[in-house]
């Protein structure tokens, strides 16, 4: 069993993606009202070797011996990967012995004002920054970042990334319906798109409980009021849970595994992670589908947010 690699995983995006996971859980620059992973417990901006290159470097090697190939390789997991302090070496390790999987690096993109993180991730072929605001006030509200994080200096980090980078950069934008949808705020994100220009901009909103109790999903038809807003060709919705059951790597004896375990007695994410062996951002893509499907439902206890299986 991996520790520092998870999956394939069933990704909207990208297909049969096997993660990599450079920072403990949860560390991270912010702390997102909305993030699947739980709330953030080492808040920072400082970059280490959180995790030792050369442990990550011996399971890549040893899944890269026993394993069908990838559709993508993705630094993702249970925070800010650009947090690790050796990124660019693992990055180099892939690129030297697979150059054939392309690779994704998915990040808040908080750090990209350092140049030393915008060189380090230059040979990925993806790279999925999010931003969920253009004003401080919104920034601080939604994503709640470290102490000394700007969001002016944020934009202008992914602005620099841009004009550095020939690879593909997909927008990732979450919206949550009294967070982020105000008219100003839109038109704030949009004229930092403006600036950005990046390939693709997607819009997403959540699949599960956040970190706090008074969110909600936005609605189809609110997500489509916000693409209509900022009227650009590059902008679309990401797809629904359910049509991750179309993805090759998506896998039912996971799936029967998770509702067996729920059924004898309601779980936490971080309970299943434990009693499954899997990582939580792999055990997270499956309870989507399940929520999605009515199969299971949630509820919030002093705890945390329990999954129990709907009976009929």
């Amino acid at each position: 069993m991996y520790k520092y690699i998870f999956g394939p995983v069933p990704s909207r995006r990208l297909g049969m993606s096997l993660g990599v996971d450079l920072v403990p859980h949860k560390v991270c620059s912010l702390d997102c009202v909305y993030c699947e992973c739980g709330k953030t417990t080492k808040l920072t901006t400082d970059r280490m070797e959180y995790i030792l290159y050369d442990k990550v470097i011996q399971e890549l090697s040893d899944f890269f011996k026993n394993n069908p190939v990838p559709d993508y390789i993705t630094f993702s997991g249970s925070g800010e990967p650009t947090l690790n302090s050796r990124i660019g070496d693992v990055l180099k390790f892939i690129k030297t012995n697979k150059p054939d999987i392309p690779v994704a690096v998915l990040t808040n993109g908080t750090l990209f004002y350092d140049k030393q993180v915008r060189a380090e991730i230059l040979d990925a072929d993806v790279v999925l920054p999010s931003l969920d605001a253009a004003s401080q006030e919104v920034f601080e509200k939604i994503n709640r970042p470290a102490q000394m994080l700007d969001v002016e200096e944020y934009i202008d980090g992914i602005v620099a990334f841009r004009n550095e980078y020939t690879g593909k950069i997909w927008l990732e934008v979450l919206i949550i319906p009294g967070y982020n949808d105000s008219e100003n705020e839109l038109k704030l994100l949009k004229e930092a798109f403006g600036k950005i220009k990046p390939d693709s901009i997607q819009v997403n909103t959540l699949d599960r409980p956040g970190t706090v109790e008074d969110l909600r999903p936005a609605t189809r038809a609110e997500l489509q009021r916000v693409v209509d807003f900022w009227d650009m060709e590059n902008v679309e919705i990401i797809s629904a849970a359910p049509d991750r059951k179309n993805i090759k790597s998506y896998r039912e004896d996971v799936e029967t595994a998770i509702l067996e375990t729920i059924f004898r007695r309601p779980c936490t994410v971080d309970d299943l992670v434990k009693i499954l062996g899997k990582h939580i951002n792999e055990v997270n893509k499956y309870l989507d589908v399940l929520e999605a499907e009515n199969k299971i439902e949630h509820t919030r206890q002093e705890r945390g947010v329990f999954y129990k299986v709907v009976r009929t």
